[in-house]
Formats: structure tokens, C-alpha cells, sequence
């Protein structure tokens, strides 16, 4: 066995993968198969995926943050690649390797990573002041202060509200117009900061900027729209048998992937309502693998950015 399989994340911003044992004993069911893990981040569950299958296996992995691709140099098992793209792609990607149809197994760690959280440069966190950019990849799109600079209140308003589910979504909105006016937001510190100030009921133990924050992160990136595309691209990428697995951190994205799954699990995607089936023939694509599963306490203890992760498992069923 390869001993590039159990290699530590490179020095720097700290990661710690969450649900990892439990994400790789559902992905992993054939040592030999080839898998795709499409949000490598640094290379948590690539590794642990890498240490379960045999010579015969096969690991591809995606992530679109040039860091990450860094980040994968120092893996050097004949097994593994890496492409760096949106995981909406993933599709296309599978196919240029030759494994679209074929793969035993897709994951998914949906958001945001601790090391783009930790780095002020990256400018996601309102607790580090830094540029405010948020973008997963800095070399591509439109940053946060770009978009911020442009979109008219009710833009604005409606993203916090879609996106952060925050219940003052128009007075924050009202105030970022108003302030913008003087002169632009280009810190993290300096909008969390007026957010904070127009703010007016602040929720026990969580910034007032927590729900504005996530939805620009949402927003600049696509987050939702790439999900909901990435799980129609891993379905059709998976063989027969094969397994998909999603990790995600908060409400909007679990929605999304326990709606897909059961969509699929019930086969209502695929049968017009009043069509008149026998239940052998409707087409249901999926087969749930358990019940959602949650971080033990033990690891949120450890790790408390866990507390909010939600993991959900399928086996195709064709």
C-alpha cells in the first residue's frame, strides 16, 4: 500500500475533516473502485478515502480554491489526481478521466473550510478583518465589495434573506446602501461593523453579522446553484451501485440534498402526478442508506465548527 495514503495535511491553517470515519465507511464500499471526492479542501477525506482501497483503486478529486490544489501536491500516490473546478463540473471532469458511469462512490463536504475561514486574506469571517472578497476561487467571479458596490437595496435585502434567512434582511440592507454612499466597503471588519450597528436584536451566542456573512459567501459563489447541479452530475456519474455521500453545514444545503434524495428515493422526479403506475414501475433511482447522521459530541468538543453538520447517504439504484 502507497504510503502517501496517510500523509499529514500540510503545515499551516488547521483542518480537521468532519464526520470523517463516518463519511468514508459509507462512500467506501469496493476497495478496488474508483471514487471522486469533490471538495478537497486539504485533504481529509481524500486520505482516509486513499488509506481504505487496495492498488487497484482509483481516487479523483475536485476542489476550485488554487490553495487546495496546492494543497494536493503533497500527495503523491499514483492513484490519486486532482482537477481544479467548480464540483458542478464534476460530470465533465469524471469523463475526461474516463470514469463518468463508473465510479463506486461520490463525496461531497459542502461550504466553506476552516483554513478559508482562518485566513483574513481570504476576507469570509467578520472575526478577522481582512479584504472583503470571500470568493472560493480569488482568480475568478465577482468578489463580495464588487457585488455589495452594485446590487440595489431590495438585491441586497433579498439575498440576506434567501441565503441567511435573517429576519432584518431590508434594515440591513438600508444601512449598507445608506453607509455606501460615503465611501465603499472594502473590509470585512468595517461591514460587520455596520451590520452590527443596524442590528436590532442580536441572537444569544452568534454575531449579528453571522446570517449576512453566510448569504454574501452564498451568493458570491453560487454555493446552492453549484450544489443542486453537482448532485444531478454525481447521480448520472455513479454506477450502478454506487454511493453518494453529502456533508452539509447548514439548513439551505441540507434541504436541498435531503429533497434530491428523497425525490429519487420515491421516484417523484421522474412520474407526473395522476399517471397511473404500479409501484414496480416507477423509477426510483436512489436507495437511502440510513437515517441523517450528526457529529457525536465527542468531535463537536473537538471541533466545534461540527456542531451544524449534517451527512446524508444513497446507492443508485441504475
Amino acid at each position: 500500500m502507497p504510503t502517501s495514503a496517510t500523509q499529514h495535511a500540510p503545515r499551516g491553517f488547521r483542518h480537521a475533516s468532519v464526520l470523517l470515519d463516518g463519511a468514508v465507511d459509507a462512500l467506501v464500499h469496493d476497495r478496488a473502485g474508483a471514487y471522486l471526492d469533490g471538495t478537497f479542501g486539504r485533504g481529509g477525506h481524500s486520505r482516509a478515502i486513499l488509506a481504505r482501497l487496495t492498488r487497484e483503486g482509483r481516487l479523483l478529486a475536485i476542489d476550485r480554491d488554487p490553495q487546495a490544489i496546492a494543497a494536493a501536491a503533497t500527495i503523491t500516490d499514483p492513484r490519486f489526481a486532482i482537477e481544479q473546478g467548480d464540483f458542478a463540473r464534476l460530470g465533465d471532469i469524471a469523463r475526461d478521466h474516463g470514469l463518468h458511469g463508473r465510479l463506486a462512490g461520490v463525496l461531497l463536504d459542502v461550504g466553506v473550510s476552516s483554513p478559508q475561514l482562518d485566513d483574513p486574506a481570504r476576507g469570509f469571517s467578520f472575526l478577522r478583518d481582512g479584504p472583503l472578497d470571500m470568493r472560493m476561487d480569488p482568480t475568478r467571479g465577482e468578489s463580495a465589495a464588487a457585488w455589495l458596490a452594485r446590487a440595489d437595496e431590495g438585491e441586497i435585502a433579498r439575498v440576506f434573506k434567501a441565503y441567511g434567512e435573517e429576519r432584518f434582511a431590508r434594515r440591513l440592507a438600508r444601512a449598507i446602501v445608506a453607509r455606501r454612499g460615503e465611501r465603499p466597503f472594502t473590509r470585512t471588519a468595517d461591514l460587520a461593523e455596520v451590520i452590527k450597528a443596524a442590528h436590532p436584536a442580536w441572537e444569544k451566542g452568534k454575531h449579528p453579522a453571522t446570517r449576512a456573512f453566510q448569504a454574501l459567501r452564498i451568493q458570491v459563489n453560487g454555493e446552492l446553484e453549484q450544489l443542486g447541479a453537482a448532485l444531478e452530475a454525481a447521480l448520472e456519474a455513479l454506477a450502478p451501485g454506487g454511493h453518494l455521500v453529502v456533508i452539509s453545514f447548514h439548513s439551505l444545503e441540507d434541504r436541498r440534498v435531503k429533497r434530491f434524495i428523497r425525490d429519487h428515493v420515491r421516484g417523484d422526479t421522474q412520474v407526473p402526478r395522476g399517471v397511473p403506475l404500479r409501484d414496480d414501475q416507477i423509477l426510483r433511482r436512489l436507495e437511502a442508506l440510513g437515517k441523517a447522521r450528526r457529529p457525536g459530541a465527542t468531535e463537536v468538543e473537538a471541533n466545534p465548527r461540527a456542531r451544524s453538520a449534517v451527512m446524508r447517504a444513497a446507492r443508485k439504484r441504475y
